[in-house]
């Protein structure tokens, strides 16, 4: 079969399988790493915050930044069939967070301890790893399958379902009581949102790149001056912290099992393509053998680092597409700088004292950078549904499933008198949302009505 290798965009300095002078090959991957690092920790702040588990949040942190460290080697230096072999930078998945939420809340409303909440999570996440490595060898059948409409309706939902957590932050926090939404809160989540926009259009592409970790800073400064921020706990907890293995140990529940397990479907097919774009920027083949293998290596490993997360204590990881701008920015291809910024991820995930730092931030600041994070996820999911023609059939399959996953986010209690298992799992919108897609997307006909542009008034979309 013939390669057809994607001529590299202009300015690139460093291919593939080149070798940068240290110098600059270690510039290029402090840019990824500052691309990824907010990336990498946040889904952990996160899900620790709005879960309440307080003390391991450092530890769970630390765990990220190691883990996202071993994936990145893993999916850059390629052992056998695991792994790209490209330049691609792994990170936790901000995806599964509703889902992994959900599953915390269901065990947190049971009595469970934050132990018990962590338990069920890795032991769901590490089951889940299994779906994402056997559809590896299924990339072909699987995009006939999960269809941009579908892929676009999920990445959607996630972002939209997200935005209450963030906005949550953004007022106080869950735990601010009769403090939430005072105007001191409010003031620093829209300094944060401010600067992050700002700085994000800027020309320098340096300063794009690190919009949000400098809109945390100048949130946190702010803060400080003032006084909402608890110096406290600072230099508290270990300075190292050692990866243990299933430190937690592992629990299981189908119903909690079926939304995190949907979303590993999902990121295989976001992996697809973002390894095709990587491959496009470098000059690789992005048809042919050589093409399909890197995929298939790369979700294979998608799966694998998961896998490792999960015994490792954090969260499911996945490619990072960011990190495709700073390999276009910079002009470095090259997958040995990958294997830099895998050896000091590695060495930062060993100081719990990141995470610490983190736990400083006051729930406003976080809450501006997240809401405009979570919104960049809903409109990322627009912006693929948006990349097709929405004829009649696309836009009832996308109103049909939106109206669905927002109605059991709004009215949760719509589902209280249903049989306890299919409850769990209608009451996730993100599940519910994706298997009206998948369904809608294989029972509703491809006809001559569906093809053509619609024009009537019957029609919930009109064109432009």
């Amino acid at each position: 079969m013939t390669q057809k290798t994607a001529a590299p965009l202009s300015g690139m300095i460093y291919r593939l399988e080149d070798r940068p002078p240290n110098g600059p090959a270690i510039l290029a991957a402090i840019q990824h790493i500052l691309a990824s690092i907010v990336g990498i920790v946040t889904p952990a702040l996160i899900i620790g915050g709005v879960l309440g588990l307080g003390e391991h949040i450092p530890y769970l942190v630390a765990m990220s930044l190691f883990v996202s460290g071993v994936a990145t080697f893993i999916q850059c230096r390629r052992f056998g069939p695991v792994g790209s072999g490209l330049l691609s930078v792994q990170g936790t998945s901000f995806a599964f967070v509703g889902a992994i939420l959900a599953a915390g809340f269901a065990v947190k409303g049971r009595g469970g301890t934050p132990e018990d909440i962590l338990t069920m999570i890795f032991g769901l996440c590490l089951v889940g790893c299994l779906v994402e490595i056997g559809l590896s060898q299924f990339v072909g059948r699987l995009r006939r399958i999960i269809t941009p409409t579908v892929t676009g309706i999920v990445i959607t939902i996630i972002g939209l379902s997200l935005v209450k957590v963030g906005f949550t932050d953004f007022a106080g926090g869950a735990t601010a009581g009769e403090a939430l939404g005072e105007p001191v809160n409010l003031l620093l989540g829209f300094i944060v949102v401010a600067a992050i926009l700002v700085l994000t259009f800027q020309p320098n592409p340096t300063v794009r790149i690190s919009a949000i970790m400098a809109g945390l800073v100048i949130g946190f400064v702010v803060a400080a001056l003032l006084g909402k921020v608890d110096f406290s706990s600072a230099g508290s907890g270990p300075l190292i912290a050692l990866p243990i293995p299933f430190r937690y140990g592992i629990d299981f529940d189908l119903a909690l099992f079926l939304p995190i397990a949907f979303i590993y479907l999902i990121t295989a097919i976001e992996t697809t393509g973002d390894l095709t774009a990587n491959s496009i920027i470098a000059g690789e083949p992005v048809r042919g053998d050589l093409y399909m293998s890197r995929i298939k290596g790369g979700i294979l490993a998608d799966g694998v680092n998961s896998g490792l997360a999960a015994i490792f204590n954090t969260f499911p990881n996945t490619t990072f597409s960011q990190n495709n701008g700073v390999i276009q920015m910079t002009g470095v291809a090259s997958r040995h700088v990958g294997m830099i910024i895998a050896v000091i991820l590695i060495v930062l995930g060993f100081f719990p004292v990141i995470g610490n730092a983190f736990l400083l931030v006051p729930k406003p600041v976080l809450g501006g950078a997240t809401l405009v994070l979570f919104g960049t996820i809903a409109v990322a999911g627009i912006r693929i549904l948006a990349s097709e023609t929405i004829d009649r059939r696309k836009a009832y399959i996308m109103a049909v499933s939106f109206g669905v996953g927002l109605g059991v986010t709004l009215v949760p209690d719509a589902t209280q008198h249903l049989p306890d298992f299919i409850r769990q799992v209608f009451a996730t919108p993100i599940t519910l949302s994706g298997l009206s897609a998948i369904i809608l997307s294989l029972v509703i006909p491809e006809g001559d009505d569906a093809v053509a542009e619609p024009s009537t008034a019957e029609s919930p979309v009109q064109p432009a």
